[in-house]
């Protein structure tokens, strides 16, 4: 059978760095060299996208962790020592958005800028930086999805080294990984399309990322192995299927009620400098 890819990039003295940490640090680098000339071309201070992302990058990584450690809690409360090991996975997408979304709230009232007109910015480099992430859980082998045969995996025409590491234990599964990391690099076209199409409103460019993002989430979610659960009246729900419906639902209210609510909103190209 054949090895699983190392999870270890590199290896020094007692230092390890892992591959989820260069994926994950790549995918910021990168989403942050993406908003640049969109900033630029609509006479932003892309300076201020470092200065937001010097506290947004740590105080999302904390929520994601916080928010992955408070729905396996009945697993740390007994092992403590691991919740700090964010190296071996475990971080939630939604919780670094929660993070980072509060992070900007706080950050634009006190630079007195415009939070939608820096999220409008950053939607299309945040979905994009989703999609290089999920390869950090490739190379960690989770985020997977039900057993499946690998003559199943052959008929994707998948390349040999993601089938072979779909191998878990000698049991093929989906490859949910890609299947989300493929929504979103469809989302980021989407996204970059509709802003320069579309006659958008201030806000609406990450509002539409919100509901592109979610509602894909929503059926991946759903072949995952791995879900976070909620006990409701109980019932077992998928904690991710759960947000993901409501920030659907959410978003589309949003989008309605802030175009039915003030007529004078300006137009994303236009939105207030």
């Amino acid at each position: 059978m054949t090895e699983p890819l190392n999870p270890i990039a590199l290896q020094i003295g007692g230092l390890a760095i892992h591959w989820y940490g260069i994926i994950i640090a790549s995918a910021v680098v990168i989403a942050f060299l993406l908003t640049i000339p969109e900033a630029k071309r609509q006479n932003f201070d892309h300076e201020k996208f470092i200065d937001l992302l010097i506290w947004a990058i740590p105080l999302a990584i904390i929520s994601a962790r916080i928010y992955y450690v408070a729905f396996e809690w009945s697993y740390y409360s007994q092992h403590p020592g691991d919740i700090i090991k964010i190296w071996e996975g475990g971080i939630a997408i939604y919780g670094a958005l929660i993070g980072a979304v509060v992070t900007a709230i706080i950050f634009t009232r006190i630079k007195k800028i415009s939070f939608w007109q820096i999220v409008d910015i950053a939607a299309p480099s945040l979905i994009i930086a989703q999609a290089i992430g999920r390869w950090g859980n490739f190379m960690n082998q989770e985020a997977y999805g039900e057993a499946v045969s690998r003559t199943y995996l052959e008929g994707l025409h998948l390349p040999t080294f993601i089938i072979n590491q779909m191998n878990i234990e000698g049991i093929y599964h989906h490859p949910t990984f890609l299947y989300e990391s493929l929504w979103s690099i469809v989302g980021f076209i989407v996204l970059l399309v509709i802003r320069r199409l579309l006659p958008l409103k201030s806000g609406e460019v990450f509002i539409s990322y919100v509901i592109w993002y979610s509602f894909g989430r929503f059926f991946i979610e759903g072949m995952r192995t791995d879900s976070l659960m909620l006990d409701i009246f109980g019932a077992d729900l998928r904690v991710s299927q759960v947000l993901a419906l409501l920030l659907v639902l959410g978003g589309i209210g949003l989008w309605v009620y802030r175009r039915l609510t003030n007529k004078n909103l300006p137009y994303y190209k236009d939105a207030e400098r």
